[in-house]
C-alpha cells in the first residue's frame, strides 16, 4: 500500500512549474534585452569616437556626421542628423592643441520585445583634441 502514491500529491509538480515558468520567462528576457542595449551602447560610444576622430582632423560636421553612420550600420532607424550633436561646431583654426571636439550621439534603441516597453534612451560620447 505504500508503493502507490498518494492521491492528493497527484499533480503538485504541474502546479509548482506553473507558478515558476512566469519568472523564468521575465528572467529570460530581461537578458536578451539587456544584453542587446550593452551591445547598442557600445556600438554607440564606438561610432561616436569615429565621429569625434573625423572632426577633429578634417574640421568638417558632415564628415563627422558621415563617419558616425558609417561606424553603427547595423542600428536602426538609421541614426539621423538630429541625433547628432557636435560641439563646438568648428576646431579653431589656431590654437587647436588646446580646444577639445566632442560628438554626442542619442539614441532611441528599440526593445526586442514590446515586454518591458517601447524603447531606450542610449547615448554615446566621443571626446579629442582638435587637430588630432
Amino acid at each position: 500500500m505504500r508503493d502507490r502514491p498518494r492521491d492528493d500529491q497527484r499533480g503538485a509538480a504541474a502546479v509548482e512549474f506553473a507558478m515558476i515558468v512566469p519568472l523564468l520567462i521575465v528572467l529570460v528576457l530581461g537578458i536578451a534585452e539587456f544584453g542587446h542595449a550593452f551591445q547598442v551602447q557600445g556600438t554607440l560610444s564606438a561610432a561616436a569616437r569615429e565621429g569625434a576622430r573625423a572632426m577633429a582632423l578634417q574640421n568638417d560636421p558632415a564628415a563627422a556626421r558621415t563617419a558616425v553612420r558609417n561606424a553603427a550600420p547595423t542600428l536602426d532607424p538609421a541614426i539621423t542628423n538630429g541625433q547628432i550633436a557636435i560641439t563646438p561646431a568648428a576646431c579653431p583654426m589656431t590654437g587647436g592643441g588646446t580646444t577639445n571636439v566632442r560628438v554626442t550621439i542619442s539614441y532611441p534603441k528599440p526593445f526586442l520585445t514590446d515586454f518591458f516597453g517601447a524603447s531606450v534612451d542610449l547615448t554615446g560620447t566621443g571626446v579629442m583634441r582638435c587637430s588630432g
